[in-house]
């Protein structure tokens, strides 16, 4: 008879069908709702495995109150998991407790000792080597009951206890109907900093179009900074039918470079690289060198083609023909990108056009590129995703995936829940303490923080958000360090980024001048730059651990709705970093904070330190209430690290 019930198990997405995400070494935590008819104990065990793996690995879970349970595990390999839960009547830790209760009261015991010993010599049965004659021998003990309080405390102790966890009568056993998924990723899939960049505005000539040899001279500026992911938008060879010049113009310049986002003419298509940037195997450098500096080099994955791109020529069958003949063009009605053609995914020869696709992935991988960040995929069917990534990902478990997909809220998570990695968010445009409170509390407190992992870009060459075009440099570093302390996961389009370029089209949230149409030549240290900043803030993330996640965010209570407050925390405390921002660019504003000190286990009266990362300045806190002075005219942001105890006199040195 089945008399346990298991319900409520958390995390479960879509009834199972949609895996959670975790990276190697993270903890999947898991809780459910256990229990049975009746006055008998019950135990449970959480259940996990590799999902190639046919045997289940057990680890106990520990009753927490209102007959919730929790249990966790460790994923230590990349791979998809599998993870149940089981639980039991525990006839033994039954007995134990009415036992102990009967014993306390003044009761006889004999009899229960006896049914003890009957528990403990049916475990023995099962049992190996040196435990089956511990067991036999504290068997005979309670069978015989000399010495009662004796027999009793050893019937209690935790080395009994122990044993009949390990072979003592499990009935009523059910097991949860389902074993629910897990994505187990690399960690830069939950902690990672990501600079965009053409490689074809590196050249040190303003006349000469850049070279992959050129973005070598850059490498060691960005690995300075502190970022690990280089970005390049397409690479390719692009189209001159309909090419755009510059500003978006259809009307270009006869020697307009066009958008690399147009893909593919007579020199090539989607595994070629444009001939003026280089080699494929001076790209296999590129990559090589990278790596020395700590950088991973991300590709930009477009599946879509110029009109000149070998493609429709070899395979007219996977693109829209109109009734008089022409080939549809990319349309966004009223907008027209009539110099990309998009792939028709609902063509009768979609197997080969699949199949196609996923080879230009696996190409590249093995030109050394294991990062992507993948263009407007909402625009792509879902299944093709699901399809693409799981079969990547099986054969390259280290792939990242980023999905550039500024799109409805829905369309976003289920693009995650198919497989992305990552994902651009609506961060843009959330300015106000108000709506980057809303919005982070859904990221990170909602289910979806089990699934999609945030990537947090203040710009992007498409995208100047007004924020920035009227902040000046101080709004440059404010969203700066709200990104990236607000999310694990970051990144900027540079240089224009740090640089505090600001130029935008009328009436647009574009840049003026877009470096899609150009190619530009960037005096990357110009005065006003603030790559200092940026390198400074991006050593405080990898020097603190609790940064490194997303979900630990925690806001707090400020009297200023200027200034934004937070607070973020490894799972031991062991790191605490508290976090303040001015939301205000042109002014000088100051309030006051609150520091959750029963949260943070700091007893009432005791001072604490906190230490600005960005400033170097040390102050004794002894109050749950802080004031704080922001000035955006020199740094709009204090990035505090909390510590509860002070070291005696090695904290106070700074005051004397």
């Amino acid at each position: 008879m089945d008399r346990v019930v298991i319900e409520n198990v958390y995390p479960e997405i879509d009834c199972g069908k949609t895996p959670i995400k975790r990276v190697v070494g993270g903890e999947i935590s898991v809780r459910a709702d256990i229990f049975c008819d009746g006055r008998d104990k019950i135990s449970a065990s959480l259940l996990y495995r590799k999902e190639d793996e046919d045997n289940w690995k057990e680890t106990p879970m520990d009753p927490l109150e209102n007959d919730r349970w929790s249990g966790k595990f460790t994923a230590r390999e990349m791979g998809r998991y599998r993870y149940s839960v089981k639980a039991w009547i525990d006839r033994f830790a039954t007995w134990q407790r009415d036992l102990e209760k009967k014993y306390d009261a003044g009761r006889d015991v004999e009899v229960e000792l006896l049914i003890g010993s009957k528990h403990l010599d049916e475990a023995a049965g099962k049992a190996e080597g040196g435990d089956e004659k511990l067991l036999k021998e504290y068997s005979r003990i309670l069978e015989k009951g000399e010495g009662i309080e004796e027999a009793v405390r050893l019937a209690l102790s935790e080395e009994v206890t122990g044993l009949m966890e390990k072979y003592g009568e499990k009935s009523s056993v059910t097991t949860y109907d389902k074993g629910l998924p897990v994505r187990v990723d690399r960690r830069k899939a939950l902690f990672s900093a990501w600079y965009e960049m053409f490689p074809r505005s590196c050249s040190p000539d303003p006349d000469e179009h850049g070279t992959f040899k050129d973005c070598e001279r850059i490498l060691p500026k960005i690995a300075d900074m502190g970022f690990d992911v280089l970005y390049f938008p397409p690479i390719h060879p692009i189209g001159k039918t309909n090419r755009r010049g510059r500003n978006n113009s259809p009307q270009p310049d006869s020697d307009a470079p066009g958008s690399p986002w147009s893909i593919g003419s007579e020199e090539g298509g989607h595994k070629s690289v444009h001939p003026k940037l280089g080699t494929v195997e001076e790209f296999e450098e590129l990559v090589e060198k990278a790596e020395s500096q700590g950088l991973e080099i991300a590709l930009d994955l477009t599946f879509n083609c110029s009109f000149d791109h070998p493609y429709l020529e070899e395979h007219p069958e996977w693109f829209e023909h109109r009734p008089d003949g022409s080939i549809q063009f990319a349309e966004n009605p009223p907008k027209e990108y009539k110099d990309v053609v998009p792939l028709d995914f609902e063509t009768e020869n979609w197997k080969e056009l699949w199949e196609e696709l996923k080879s230009i992935v696996l190409f590249w991988i093995d030109k050394g590129v294991k990062i992507f960040r993948v263009d407007n995929p909402h625009t792509k069917p879902f299944k093709f995703w699901k399809w693409l990534i799981r079969e990547v990902k099986e054969e390259y478990p280290e792939t990242i995936f980023l999905s550039e997909a500024f799109t409805r809220p829905k369309v976003m998570y289920k693009l995650a829940k198919i497989g992305f990695c990552q994902s651009y968010t609506y961060f843009t445009w959330r300015n106000t303490k108000g709506e980057l409170t809303e919005y982070l509390k859904e990221l990170t407190e909602d289910e979806c923080s089990e699934y999609f992992r945030p990537n947090f870009w203040p710009n992007t060459p498409d995208i100047l958000p007004e924020y920035l075009q009227y902040g000046g440099r101080p709004a440059f570093i404010i969203r700066f360090i709200l990104a990236s302390t607000l999310s694990s996961n970051y990144g900027i389009y540079g240089p224009a980024f740090e640089l505090c370029v600001d130029e935008s089209a009328p009436d647009k949230e574009e840049y003026e001048d877009s470096e899609k149409y150009e190619i530009k030549n960037w005096d990357r240290d110009r005065p006003g730059n603030i790559k200092n900043v940026i390198k400074r803030v991006n050593r405080i993330r990898k020097n603190n651990p609790a940064l490194q996640s997303t979900r630990n965010l925690e806001f707090l209570e400020t009297d200023n709705e200027k200034i934004i407050s937070y607070l973020k925390a490894t799972d031991d405390d062991s790191n605490i970093i508290l976090t303040v921002v001015s939301l205000d660019p042109h002014n000088k504003r100051a309030g006051w904070i609150r520091v959750p000190r029963g949260r943070l286990n700091i007893p009432d009266e005791q001072p604490y330190l906190v230490n600005d990362l960005l400033s170097g300045d040390k102050y004794i806190w002894d109050e749950e209430w802080n004031y704080v002075e922001l000035d955006p005219s020199r740094m709009p942001a204090h990035i505090f690290e909390v510590r509860s105890k002070l070291r005696k006199e090695k904290d106070f040195d700074y005051f004397i």
